[in-house]
Formats: C-alpha cells, structure tokens, sequence
C-alpha cells in the first residue's frame, strides 16, 4: 500500500471512531510504529486530524460549540442520573460543596436535600433554582450561594464576577462538569470565562470531582480548566467498556484516563 492510500485508510477509519491508536494502525496496516507516527505527523499538518499522545483523534472531536443546556439536557440523561447518584455518595452531612455548569451536575443538585445539612455553592442558575424548590419547604437542609456574573448558553454565571466570588471561599469538594476530557489536554470547556471561573472552582476545593457521561471522555475543547494531575477523581460511565476490553481497536479513553486519575464509576463508588 502506497503511503497516499495508507493516509487517506487512516481518515476513513476517524470517520467511524473518534480516535485511533498508533499500535492498533501498525498492525492494521503492517508497518512500523514509526512510519504510522509519520504518517499522523503528515495528516495532521494538513488539517486532516489532530495529533494526539500515542494515537490521533479526528478534528470534530476538537470542539469550540458550545450547546445551550436544554439541549445538552436530555443528552445521555440515563447515564448522567446514574454518574449523579454514585457522586452523591460522596458528599457528607454539614459539607460545603461547589457546584459548576453542566446537565450532570444538574442532576446531582437534585439528589442534595436528601443529603444534608449542607452549604453549595454554584453558579449554575437551573442547580440553584432546582434547589430553591426543593428546599422552599424545609430547614436547615440546603442553604445556596449563588455567584453573580455573565450568563452563559449553558445557563452558568462566569466572569470577573463570578470568578472573584468563588475566590473569595473555601470548599470542602467541588463537582465540576465539563465539555471535554482528555489525557493529555486535561477537561476543557469551548467557553473561555467559563473556563476562568472553574479554574477558580479547581483552586478553592479540598477535592476536585469532574461529572462526565463517557461522550465527553476523549474530547479536546477550546479552553483549557485543569490537567487531569489536578482531579481527584473522575465519575463517568462506560466501566463494561473498559472491563470488557470491546474497544481496544481504538483508543480506549477511559483506560487511559485510569493511568492519569482515580476513576470512579456507578458499580465502583464506595458507599
């Protein structure tokens, strides 16, 4: 196979998986790591893919969109109600916890009163708002800081606002959602003053919590929040991926992310 042929098969297979492993193309094709490595070099010079450590993901994975929360709301619903109930069995009575952005972290919000007293900070107005309904009627079970700040496509206050408010507190954990994670460029977001106001959320928390269904596992966003060196731990689904080994023709993003930092799934929480 001529290396043009060879070029234009590694394209084709991006069509149809979001990433592929440099070790998985050599067999594939029948020549050496290095000439695979040449070949992704050359592709991603011409705008083809994007070249990333051990492999190559394709260039939709690089996202600068950045969708409204109703839409991203009944995406993976299933799977965030399940990532949201085994993140809340880490939170404590009489726990202050920050809660950012994101459809997931939204459902965690609504597991919250049961799980009180505790102090939440957020800004994320449909978290803050679910939270106020659900405590209306009660005492003592959640009390809600909202910050100030610019309001977001999905529904999150950032900004100097927003970024100086969470500066000023401390918080014991703090749930982050995200738009992309990844082993070597870390969780990302497409917003940049979102990206600036998590930051801040990343630096005032004990423990840094990333809630992410296993469609943002393997994404690389505009801008970058935090490398994976500074989570704590990661609650996704997709462990039957990982222990069944059904994605090894691929780069296995979660795997990978379990050599970088605590991954937790659904049937691993400790209770």
């Amino acid at each position: 196979m001529l290396a043009a042929e060879r070029r234009d098969a590694i394209v084709n297979e991006l069509e149809s998986k979001p990433a592929v492993r440099v070790a998985w193309l050599a067999d594939r094709f029948g020549v050496s790591d290095m000439t695979i490595r040449r070949d992704i070099d050359a592709l991603d010079a011409a705008g083809a893919l994007i070249r990333v450590h051990g492999g190559a993901t394709r260039t939709s994975a690089l996202s600068a969109l950045e969708p409204g929360f109703l839409t991203n709301s009944d995406r993976q619903s299933a799977a965030k109600k399940l990532i949201a109930q085994a993140a809340s069995r880490l939170i404590r009575p009489g726990m202050t916890i920050a809660l950012t952005g994101g459809t997931t972290v939204y459902q965690l919000a609504a597991l919250l009163p049961v799980q009180g007293p505790l102090t939440v900070l957020t800004n994320s107005l449909p978290a803050a708002d679910l939270l106020h309904s659900l405590t209306a009627d009660r005492h003592g079970g959640v009390t809600v800081l909202l910050t100030g700040g610019e309001r977001t496509p999905s529904e999150a206050l950032v900004g100097p606002l927003a970024t100086a408010a969470v500066r000023g507190l401390n918080v014991d954990i703090c749930f982050m959602g995200v738009h992309g994670i990844h082993p070597d460029a870390g969780i990302t977001t497409p917003n940049l003053a979102e990206a600036d106001t998590n930051r801040a959320f990343a630096q005032q928390c004990a423990r840094l919590v990333v809630l992410a269904d296993s469609t943002k596992v393997g994404v690389v966003s505009l801008a970058h929040i935090a490398d994976l060196s500074e989570l704590n731990c990661v609650v996704t689904d997709g462990a039957a991926a990982v222990r069944s080994g059904a994605t090894d023709a691929v780069v296995n993003p979660l795997a990978e992310l379990a050599l970088h930092t605590t991954l937790l799934t659904p049937d691993t929480v400790p209770a």
